[in-house]
């Protein structure tokens, strides 16, 4: 079902909800000056009213954007309706979810594991066991059949297969879909049309990330945690869960100098996001609940490269971003620096700071790549990869320059895009056959060189073409690791 005005959050100024937009300048500010910080979308909410929302153009507050690992947090949900319908038992083994696998796990811990240990990342492994789980045809039973390093619920680890397993007990008990069993029970109270879930095997949803959503549907969500599960008055998750799944059930211990984003990193099926920030003093050591990180302030849903949902309770405040930023740490620092100093007990006198404020959210945008000279590229070029393109996933790219303009096209696994390009501009092509939506921007950074940016519009992921005019030739990487993979496919029809 798609949003409805019923359904969006109400609208306020930061000064009437405590909120000096000072404050929230500097936190701007800030992150404009992270070199690992690209924001595509922020939505903050004080008192249950927006005060600040924006998007940087090309990205736009109607397109869903990949979660990565907040993906998580509502799988956490679906087992908290399943437990509170019976469906479900915490204290029961995750082997017995799956008998037809009984003959093949032998590990006396794997056999011991209880869905309560997986839901919180305590499964009793060290490290990140997703390679090895889905190298199996059935990933539940590759992962049951990887001997944990210690028992069940002692130790926490960040490992992907937990989640899975998790998302897929409950899809097995409920009968359907993650999405199909959140739709009535969570999505359509909140007013949310989920944009796809990736599903491995076919009609499996992983659980563990692949969730697509709209920034203000993640906003929502956290306004629901923030009031304890209800919405407009209304018990929408079950009474008492979301103490119990925000709560600390293991303390998350990471090496001295490891960690960034995701404590251990974030895996999607084939890579971890690599430690860009000292996660021993930092927001990934607050220890973990059942899907949700514990923070220096609050709790939060989180993935890779800055998809955030994250509640402060003491604050009454949700502060929900999209985003491409290996530095996640960044963004939540700027948030206690700048935000949480700037909110105040009672409303603000009105100011022409919150008008200020509005027209900067309004006016945000990625940099295009620089056009160069008229005549920097004579028409007629042609450039073309050879091999494959970047460091994954893509399998062919071709850049030509017609008498009007540039055209790219792309190839991956699943198909291809022909896509329009901006000259000091993006280009949006919204394919009509399901593929993927893109913006693309090329210029001229010097003679005889072509540079095109390219930002697959739905995900964290941009990708870097470099041109020699003279060779004929396009470089390519990834600015952002296409965690998984990439697809060229939408993820299912909106």
């Amino acid at each position: 079902m798609p949003s409805t005005a019923a359904s969006s959050l109400p609208r306020s100024t930061p000064s009437a909800q405590g909120v000096d937009p000072a404050g929230m300048g500097a936190f701007l500010d800030a992150l404009d000056a992270a070199p690992g910080v690209e924001l595509h979308s922020l939505v903050v909410v004080r008192h249950g009213h927006v005060v600040a929302e924006g998007w940087w153009h090309p990205y736009t507050p109607g397109r869903v954007h990949l979660l990565y690992s907040l993906s998580k947090s509502f799988t956490s949900a679906a087992a908290g309706f399943a437990e509170a319908e019976g469906l479900l038992d915490m204290d029961a083994t995750v082997l017995s979810y799956f008998p037809e696998l009984d003959g093949a796990v032998t590990d006396r811990r794997s056999r011991a594991m209880r869905v309560r240990d997986v839901a919180a990342m305590a499964s009793g492994h060290l490290a990140e066991t997703v390679d090895t789980a889905f190298a199996a045809d059935d990933p539940v039973l590759g992962f049951l059949t990887i001997p944990p390093d210690r028992d069940p619920g002692t130790v926490f680890a960040y490992n992907q297969p937990c989640t899975y397993a998790l998302a897929a007990i409950v899809q097995r008990v409920t009968g359907g879909t993650l999405t199909d069993y959140l739709r009535p029970r969570l999505f359509e109270p909140l007013g949310i049309a989920p944009g796809g879930w990736q599903q491995h095997p076919p009609g499996r949803e992983i659980g563990y990330s692949g969730l697509h959503l709209t920034t203000e549907d993640v906003a929502r969500f956290g306004q629901c945690l923030l009031d304890d599960g209800r919405r407009q008055g209304r018990q929408v998750l079950p009474e008492g869960w979301v103490a119990e799944a925000t709560r600390e059930h293991v303390p998350t211990v990471v090496p001295a100098g490891a960690g960034v984003g995701e404590a251990v990193g974030e895996a999607v099926v084939e890579a971890v996001v690599e430690a860009v920030v000292e996660a021993r003093d930092g927001d990934w050591a607050q220890g973990y609940g059942r899907q949700f990180w514990r923070s220096r302030h609050g709790y939060r849903g989180d993935g890779a490269y800055g998809q955030f949902c994250v509640v402060v309770p003491g604050a009454d405040l949700v502060v929900a971003t999209t985003a491409a930023a290996p530095d996640m740490q960044a963004v939540l620092d700027a948030l206690w620096a700048h935000v949480l100093p700037a909110l105040a007990d009672g409303p603000l006198p009105r100011s022409g700071a919150d008008d200020a404020l509005a027209d900067r959210l309004g006016a945000l945008g990625l940099p295009p790549v620089p056009a160069g000279g008229p005549d920097a590229v004579p028409p007629g070029t042609l450039l073309r990869s050879s091999g494959t393109v970047g460091p994954r996933g893509l399998t062919g790219a071709v850049l030509r320059r017609g008498t009007t303009g540039w055209t790219l096209t792309l190839d991956a696994w699943d198909g291809t895009v022909v896509a329009d390009v901006g000259a000091d501009r993006w280009a949006v092509t919204e394919p009509d056959d399901g593929g993927a939506p893109l913006a693309v921007s090329a210029g001229s950074p010097a003679p005889g060189r072509v540079r095109a940016d390219v930002l697959l519009l739905e995900t964290p992921r941009r990708l870097r073409l470099d041109g020699d005019v003279a060779a004929g030739t396009l470089t390519a990487a990834w600015a952002t690791d296409p965690l998984g993979g990439v697809s060229l496919r939408s993820m299912a029809p909106r």
